[in-house]
């Protein structure tokens, strides 16, 4: 079967991925994410023009995909992503209108974040350190959990963004927005402990703190392996990836603290509402600990 021609329009896609990396400070995980989105786009488009779409073509590209088993979330940051390309195509290429303005995805039933038990959290990240790529993994995971960062946070972090005096580190996160955040003294000694070997692998004139074998900055896709491999070793049934750990770390915080706000600053979360999430696991661990605990609570035996 003969590839399909480009879209007219491609050309259009590589300017937007360079507004998004150039202007935005986008992260690469986040690019490739619109990259692929927008190539769905195309693949709908076929050989229509974008500028002759219209919101009955998006209405009918939407309900296509959901009708092949696209979720609903899926279908809203994919929504997100061809209405933010058609605002730059308006900005930049003098498009008269946005077909996807005025438009919903289809409702995804809510779900609440897994997270691991304390004691699940505690026994992944005190992984026997043997070599100096175990170091640098026990560090990694440790500043995940200790600090909630996410995926591109954690690969796109310095030596120089670390203050072990005031036990802080500088985060770079969505929008090129900074925050400084808290690390524990575990974390800590486990940072302290990678940065002695680091020096075996790093090349002369590499920044970052955390590197592959190849001493260049370690890629996000290593991290995903690395900790997939670590909860296995560690007997952690569920299937163990970074976002796991940092909604871990906001799950465990709010139920020694129940500081939603201090949360959502730590996260680097613009809204509150996307915090939020975190009070109904909250909730539910609250309320085994009512029914075990409430005499008027418990079922009775017959």
């Amino acid at each position: 079967m003969a590839e399909s021609a480009a879209h007219p329009d491609q050309d259009t896609l590589t300017g937007f991925l360079a507004h998004l990396r150039n202007e935005r400070r986008y992260s690469e995980l986040t690019l490739e994410s619109y990259a692929r989105d927008l190539r769905r786009l195309f693949q709908l488009a076929a050989s229509t023009p974008l500028s002759d779409l219209r919101s009955h073509h998006i209405r009918r590209y939407i309900a296509q995909l959901h009708g092949q088993g696209l979720g609903g979330r899926t279908l809203a940051r994919m929504l997100s992503a061809w209405r933010g390309f058609f605002n730059y195509l308006i900005r930049d290429h003098n498009f008269k209108g946005n077909p996807c303005i005025g438009l919903r995805p289809p409702k995804a039933p809510r779900t609440l974040p897994h997270a691991l038990s304390p004691d699940e959290a505690v026994k992944l990240v005190e992984l026997p350190v043997q070599t100096p790529l175990d170091a640098r993994d026990k560090a990694m995971f440790e500043l995940l959990y200790s600090s909630g960062l996410r995926l591109a946070e954690l690969v796109g972090l310095d030596p120089v963004d670390m203050d072990f005096n005031d036990a802080a580190v500088r985060v770079t996160g969505k929008g090129n927005k900074t925050r400084i955040v808290p690390v524990g003294t575990q974390a800590i000694a486990a940072l302290r402990a990678w940065l002695n070997v680091r020096v075996q692998f790093a090349k002369p004139d590499e920044t970052a703190l955390f590197v592959g074998k190849s001493g260049k900055r370690i890629s996000p896709r290593t991290v995903q392996l690395q900790l997939r491999q670590w909860g296995i070793k560690q007997g952690i049934a569920s299937g163990v990836h970074p976002h796991l750990l940092r909604h871990s770390f906001a799950t465990h915080v709010l139920q020694s603290s129940g500081d939603l706000r201090a949360v959502q600053e730590m996260l680097g979360h613009a809204s509150i509402s996307t915090t939020q999430v975190y009070t109904h696991l909250d909730f539910q661990y609250l309320a085994k600990i009512y029914d075990g605990a409430h005499p008027r609570a418990r079922k009775k035996t017959p």
